[in-house]
């Protein structure tokens, strides 16, 4: 047997032996989203978080992804994002910021998922030395509704 026919054929056994499950429908869904953006002199930063979750009769699955960035031209700039996974509790948080001489930007978003309550909230600012600084929040909540 040449060895193409003998992949094809070990191919077809493999998929005719795998189970396959049907996607259930979902009973519920709801998905959350904010994200933000602060610039001041050479200085920028950002963060995004969203969440998603699915009710369905067997149960409820949930998803959580964060991300940020920052960028300055001559100073220090650092984003981390860190998730937690507890049970059916999703969180992440995700905190950029960039700082040069005495001006700075900075965004913050923290997402979570909680049984059938999703929440999304971001947070930034910017400021330059002897000006008054900017700020601004964005919050999203659902709570799936019961069936």
């Amino acid at each position: 047997m040449k060895p193409i026919s003998f992949i094809a054929a070990a191919s077809i056994a493999l998929l005719a032996s795998t189970s396959f499950s049907l996607a259930e429908e979902c009973n519920a869904a709801g998905t959350v989203g904010t994200a933000g953006s602060a610039s001041a002199g050479d200085t920028s930063a950002s963060s995004v978080g969203t969440a998603g979750a699915c009710r369905t009769d067997g149960g409820t699955t949930s998803s959580i992804g964060s991300g940020g960035s920052a960028a300055t031209v001559d100073g220090k700039a650092q984003s981390k994002t860190h998730v937690n996974d507890n049970g059916d509790k999703l969180k992440a948080q995700t905190k950029a910021q960039a700082v040069d001489q005495g001006t700075f930007s900075k965004s913050r978003t923290k997402t979570s998922t909680d049984g059938d309550t999703l929440q999304s909230t971001t947070r930034t600012m910017s400021h330059v030395p002897g000006e008054k600084p900017v700020k601004s929040s964005t919050n999203q909540k659902i709570i799936l509704p019961e069936q």
